[in-house]
């Protein structure tokens, strides 16, 4: 029995926290915090704006939470399925900048549905940041 999109999207944003969930409770409320603002910034300025915007916060550093957030949303974006609005292992900056505004579109449309799950997932069993324990 195949999975539904909807289960994939669940099942990769699990394993994403899984694995933030082993750092230190400082790294995971940063992670947490920066997932629950990142769908307000695609909704404002696009995806495109957003994900440059993680990749600049991070400075360079990919130990760093913007970065790692980053990198999740690339993984998720850019995998290799029939689903995914950037397959071709060229990177997710190199797709918003290279591809039509169809698959820009689709892609944003589906950063956000993957970014739904990742947001209560990191709620649920990531440490949050002081006031913002909802």
């Amino acid at each position: 029995m195949s999975r539904t999109l909807e289960q994939k999207r669940a099942a990769h944003a699990l394993e994403k926290v899984e694995q933030i969930k082993k750092l230190h409770e400082d790294e995971q409320k940063k992670y947490s915090s920066y997932v629950k603002s990142l769908p307000a910034a695609i909704l404002m300025n696009g995806l495109g704006q957003a994900a440059a915007g993680l990749l600049a916060r991070a400075k360079g550093k990919p130990e760093d939470m913007h970065a790692m957030l980053f990198a999740h949303l690339e993984e998720w974006l850019c995998r290799k399925n029939e689903n995914s609005p950037y397959q071709g292992g060229e990177g997710l900056i190199v797709a918003i900048t290279a591809r039509d505004r169809n698959a820009y579109l689709r892609a944003q449309v589906e950063a956000l549905a993957w970014l739904q799950w990742l947001k209560k997932f990191a709620t649920a069993y990531l440490k949050q940041p002081e006031g913002d324990e909802d």
